[in-house]
């Protein structure tokens, strides 16, 4: 036990190594592999599922002690597995917008002349990222905030605070990794990934939210329950997307097939909740930004909440 559990550490601490790490999930026919992963992971055969799992967790520390289901008839459903009800409490507190998911905050701050920052002297701009069709400068001089999901988290995404979901925009593109290492390396990566726009506005005062939803290398489709189609990067259209579906904070929007990135964008007027700050791990329903002039939320504004899916 003591051997297997030295060559696994062994293992990732090879694939930690950045000019391999980069090369093993850049230098490769991305697009190409990310499709035959969809159709590889779909497979239903519990044996081929349980063999891929134990595969997997040689590379990253999957847990799935707070999945819904223990066994699996495909990769698929692993990687998209809901929780047992309870397992992500949502704070609701009212001065609170909660994490959208579970995830690694990376970059964070100010919008400033429309631009912002996947990684350190490597800035991108916000009318790229939300494309042509979108205008993005309600969100200048506002918060912006990354949360990284790895392939082993619960790749499920929920509404911050109760909304209204009134737009999709949906962009096809690459599949670069979205991991520190690639972010380091290539500019404006997020601007080049598959990904959809999501614009929401707040229910208790109409204030504007974006979530953009960005896809990465084996990752390249997006569910929403809003919409009945699954985006991926075959969508043929259409890529605006009007929708009119009201959300309660805590209420699942969609999936990830695997895992990849949000950022979150609010207005002038939110800050980052106390303890937010780069390289923070998080967990949906978590406090995530407030309203400024707000005290943080006591443990007393939490309630047992959501996570096993849509409300």
């Amino acid at each position: 036990m003591l051997d297997t559990t030295m060559k696994t550490g062994a293992w990732r601490r090879l694939l930690q190594q950045e000019d391999l790490n980069f090369l093993l999930t850049n230098r490769i026919p991305r697009i190409a592999l990310t499709r035959a992963m969809g159709r590889f992971s779909k497979i239903r055969s519990p044996w081929l599922a349980r063999l891929s799992i134990a595969v997997w967790r040689l590379f990253t520390d999957l847990d799935l002690s707070d999945a819904k289901q223990q066994r699996f008839a495909s990769l698929h459903d692993c990687f998209t597995r809901e929780l047992v009800a309870g397992a992500r409490p949502v704070c609701m507190a009212p001065e609170v917008l909660c994490s959208p998911s579970d995830g690694i905050v990376g970059e964070c701050g100010t919008v400033q002349a429309g631009r912002v920052y996947q990684a350190k002297g490597f800035p991108y701009r916000m009318a790229e990222l939300f494309g042509p069709t979108q205008d993005s400068s309600v969100f200048e001089g506002g918060t912006y905030l990354t949360l990284r999901l790895t392939s082993a988290m619960y790749h499920r995404f929920h509404a911050p605070y109760d909304a209204t979901l009134e737009h999709v925009t949906y962009l096809s593109g690459d599949t670069w990794n979205v991991n520190p290492v690639a972010l380091k390396r290539v500019e404006r990566l997020f601007c080049r990934n598959e990904r959809a726009v999501l614009r929401l506005r707040l229910a208790k005062d109409g204030q504007p939210l974006a979530i953009v939803a960005v896809a990465a290398v084996l990752v390249a489709s997006i569910r929403l329950h809003a919409l009945d189609v699954l985006l991926h990067l075959r969508w043929p259209g259409p890529h605006e997307l009007p929708c009119n579906a009201a959300v309660q904070k805590g209420q699942e929007l969609g999936w990830f097939e695997h895992g990849s990135t949000l950022i979150v964008f609010v207005p002038p007027g939110f800050a980052l909740a106390e303890g937010v700050h780069t390289g923070r791990r998080l967990r949906m329903g978590e406090p995530l930004l407030r309203r400024v002039g707000a005290t943080a939320p006591s443990t007393a504004g939490h309630a047992a909440g959501a996570a096993s899916g849509p409300a």
